[in-house]
């Protein structure tokens, strides 16, 4: 049964598509379209008055059989409209704006109904489905739908259904995949985006941050370093006053070489967006040591590979991961310089800081110098 409800919904969406399609090219050249509208609206008609129809239950789709009805009478309007006088012109010419606008509210109502199913899909298959592949593609679908653009119909649904708390809930859960978890993560970012005003406060308050940080994937700290760029200097407050920076350092550290790359870019956004507390934690926990080490093994690596391939060759793609991690210490202080979380004085103070821990923690003089240039007239972050 729940089979052949679900080849039923199928074919009700494969019809609204062609509806769509046919109101959008109305819409578009209402005086050009042609009488291709009459199979798509008799096929949604004829479905209207099969037994135990979608539509003979549910509202959206009631109110989306009643336009078609109103649009068919117009088109069937102007297909009998056929004089060449002047009053006539001008009475197809408003029969054709009130089919245009017909047909646009028809796109809406349309657009409305699949967000609806599509959301309580969401909703059922997160709750009852033991499949997480399944799962994650919903998680994928929504993320698609989001990702087009703020829609007030599609807000209010999304609060409704309370679809930010069912998402966070699943990044919380350690029972879950990191797969999944990593997903739901991203289906945060795509809500931040969505409305700003409505989400940034949920994930402020929200166990989000310390969770992303706890995963500690490649993926996970993508999406982290995603919301610090979206919510800035709030969010990075928050990863201070939790006594979370010491971990993202950490990671700089990983055998993972894809994490270590990812917690460079998020600390160099920590760095743009970051006020001073925030850079003190940093400095305080070595990052200009720890950025110096990554530098001095990219280096080192660089040499092993001319010799080994005569200085040529294509790269593996773990070297071309490596050079991420050129003129590091550089790049960070061109963040501290030119972002937007530092005052003019705190930017000079930590400058010459960096400065003092090159310095203090070069190898060699030669490499003391190279670097202390390097910031000094600066690098491409």
């Amino acid at each position: 049964m729940g089979e052949a409800s679900n080849k039923h919904n199928q074919h009700v969406f494969t019809v609204l598509e062609a509806i769509k399609k046919a109101s959008k090219d109305l819409q578009t050249n209402p005086i050009s379209f042609t009488n291709t509208y009459q199979s798509t609206i008799k096929s949604l008609l004829e479905l209207k008055n099969e037994e135990n129809s979608i539509l003979s239950t549910d509202p959206s789709l009631l109110k989306l059989s009643q336009l078609l009805n109103s649009l068919k009478a117009l088109l069937d309007k102007l297909e009998n409209s056929q004089g060449y006088g002047f009053r006539s012109f001008v009475r197809r010419q408003l029969t054709y704006y009130e089919a245009s606008r017909v047909a646009s509210s028809i796109r809406d109502e349309i657009k409305a109904w699949v967000d609806h199913e599509s959301l309580k899909n969401l909703v059922r298959t997160i709750e009852e489905s033991g499949d997480e592949d399944e799962k994650i593609e919903v998680l994928k679908e929504f993320e698609s739908r989001v990702s087009q653009g703020f829609d007030r119909d599609l807000q209010d649904l999304i609060l409704r259904t309370k679809i930010f708390t069912i998402v966070e809930s699943i990044l919380c859960d350690s029972q879950c995949s990191v797969s999944i978890r990593e997903e739901s993560a991203a289906v945060i970012v795509s809500l931040v985006r969505f409305n700003k005003d409505v989400f940034v406060g949920l994930v402020l308050m929200g166990p989000t941050i310390r969770v992303l940080i706890s995963i500690s994937s490649c993926r996970s700290i993508q999406v982290l370093t995603s919301l610090i760029k979206l919510i800035k200097s709030p969010l990075i407050d928050i990863i201070e006053s939790n006594g979370e920076i010491p971990k993202i350092i950490s990671l700089l550290s990983s055998p993972d070489l894809s994490i270590q790359v990812a917690a460079m870019d998020c600390i160099l956004e920590i760095g743009y967006f970051g006020r001073k507390e925030a850079i003190e934690a940093m400095f305080g926990d070595g990052l200009i040591e720890k950025l110096m080490e990554l530098q001095r093994s990219e280096n080192e690596g660089d040499s092993i590979t001319e010799t080994e391939n005569g200085g040529g060759g294509c790269e593996e793609p773990e070297m071309g991961l490596k050079r991420r991690f050129s003129s590091c210490v550089a790049r960070f202080a061109v963040q501290l310089e030119v972002g937007e979380g530092l005052r003019q004085r705190e930017k000079r103070e930590f400058k010459l800081e960096v400065l003092k821990r090159v310095k203090e923690s070069s190898v060699s003089e030669a490499e003391a110098a190279t670097i202390v240039a390097e910031v000094l007239w600066g690098s491409s972050p």
